[in-house]
């Protein structure tokens, strides 16, 4: 298939977006800060995931980060005061828990390309990627209780569900960078690449989804697998997938997907996510944001 190139749908102050062959490439575009995260890159990545799950010419997305770094964490230039977040009273909003939200309910398969040191934030934005793989100069650091704070970006929710509690409670309590090897033995990394080899790594799987692969499949399969991991019940996977397929088994894509097997063509598949989904979809109740109520001192709950 031969490479199409397109200019960036827009400019944007610390994010590099870049589509080619049906693959849009995101950086992380601030490397004389290791590409520390601020509140305009939180928009910016808010703005490009949009701009991706609109555009049916993008079938996967990769992240990865400018220079030396792949996210060093949140920008804490404004020193000791950087996370206090008093003014915003109950009401404040954790700016990496809204990236890490809006790449959980993406249409498009994201893949992490680590090219080096992702901590705080930068570690945990990764974590409702899809797929994770790492340079040898990446490490990883759940730093958050050496900075003071909390897990944030969701992290609580994700961490233990990508590599087990134990290794997640381990990665958090002592807060140490975590180096290639073992996040590859934790499973937190698919696999383990040099440098000049980490993205070439990544087009190659992001071309094998955009080149075999429906589209509406894809997105379907996606938003099935993340949300059923708060199920309680293997039942509730049965009763949506066998209504799911009641609704697209007799479509244009699955009549593609098994003319070009028996053909032994490549697939040409044409479902577009944004007008072909199921009228299941989406299926689910989106959780609103709204503070946490504390209970009153002596309180309880049953």
């Amino acid at each position: 298939m031969p490479e199409q190139e397109y200019e960036p749908e827009r400019e944007y102050e610390t994010v590099r977006a870049e589509v080619a062959d049906r693959i849009l490439t995101v950086t992380l575009d601030r490397p004389e800060r290791l590409n520390a995260f601020n509140p305009r890159m939180m928009q910016d990545l808010l703005d490009v995931l949009a701009v991706a799950d609109a555009d049916d010419g993008i079938r996967v997305i990769v992240v990865t980060g400018a220079g030396r770094g792949f996210c060093a964490g949140a920008d804490v230039s404004s020193g000791g005061s950087s996370f206090d977040h008093r003014t915003a009273g109950a009401w404040h909003r954790d700016t990496g828990g809204r990236v890490a939200l809006r790449i959980f309910s993406c249409t498009k398969p994201v893949i992490a390309a680590v090219n080096g040191p992702a901590a705080g934030v930068g570690a945990s934005m990764t974590l409702p990627m899809d797929i994770r793989l790492a340079s040898t100069s990446a490490k990883f650091g759940f730093v958050f209780a050496r900075r003071g704070i909390v897990p944030e970006s969701a992290a609580s929710w994700f961490l233990p569900r990508a590599v087990g509690m134990q290794r997640a409670m381990e990665w958090v309590a002592t807060g140490r960078l975590v180096g290639p090897d073992e996040a590859l033995r934790a499973g937190l990394v698919r696999s383990v690449h040099p440098p000049e080899e980490l993205l070439p790594a990544a087009y190659e799987l992001a071309r094998e989804i955009a080149d075999n692969t429906s589209a509406v499949s894809v997105a379907l399969a996606r938003q099935m697998m993340w949300r059923m991991l708060g199920e309680a019940h293997p039942m509730t996977a049965h009763r949506l997938d066998s209504r799911i397929m009641s609704q697209i088994g007799g479509g244009p894509d699955p009549v593609e997907g098994v003319e070009s097997f028996l053909a032994k063509r490549p697939p040409a598949f044409p479902g577009r996510v944004s007008k072909d989904m199921p009228p299941v979809y989406p299926w689910w109740q989106d959780e609103e944001f709204r503070p946490f109520e504390e209970r009153s001192p002596g309180s309880r709950q049953v």
